[in-house]
């Protein structure tokens, strides 16, 4: 598959810190052209974000754009969406004979050990991370770097992504080095958060990422 370079997480926790709507956000990244995000909530779906989710699987279909879901197999099998998935969570096989075989599924790794037996699983696309210290986890592995990228991607030619506290900045860098996306959550989100510093910040990473 071809992963768009630039790939914003839509982070329930971090939207509502900041007081800015789900759907909102999800309109904004939309309306700037971009063709795929992640939906990353980390707790339980009530009704109400599950129909939030709906409204932001149609918006996706209706626009071309792929969505995917952290974590939940359930949800996303529910909504027809992708499906990105941790160490801790449903190991990729199961994850793709719930899926099926036509839509995304991505895995992380944080160290060269888990990206080799990762290597052998059913996957669409590798995450790789964190690249840099990052606020986005409560408890986030130890930074890899950008070098562990450079390693790996002489392993495979499948996609990687790499995410965790890359930035505007340091993403031209981390393409560089050998990834095919970059995954934003922190740096794509300015304080505070407006829809005009949304629309800029998007429209800065694209740039960053073209």
């Amino acid at each position: 598959m071809q992963l768009p370079r630039f790939y914003p997480i839509l982070d329930t926790a971090l939207l509502e810190q900041r007081g800015f709507a789900l759907l909102e956000a999800a309109g904004i990244l939309l309306a700037e052209g971009v063709r795929l995000v992640q939906l990353r909530h980390k707790g339980h779906y009530s009704r109400d974000l599950f129909g939030m989710a709906e409204t932001l699987a149609l918006r996706c279909r209706e626009q071309g754009a792929t969505l995917i879901i952290n974590d939940r197999a359930d949800i996303a099998m529910l909504l027809n969406a992708g499906l990105h998935i941790g160490q801790e969570d449903l190991p990729p096989a199961d994850a793709r004979r719930l899926l099926g075989p036509g839509r995304v599924l991505g895995f992380s790794t944080h160290g060269e050990e888990q990206f080799v037996r990762a290597l052998g699983e059913p996957v669409d696309y590798l995450a790789v991370g964190p690249i840099f210290a990052t606020t986005s986890k409560s408890n986030p592995d130890p930074v890899v770097g950008v070098e562990l990228l450079r390693t790996v991607r002489r392993l495979t030619d499948r996609p990687l992504v790499a995410i965790g506290g890359v930035t505007r900045r340091t993403a031209r860098d981390v393409l560089a080095a050998g990834a095919n996306a970059v995954a934003v959550i922190g740096d794509l989100y300015p304080e505070p958060l407006t829809r005009r510093s949304l629309e800029e910040s998007i429209r800065e990473w694209l740039a960053a990422t073209t």
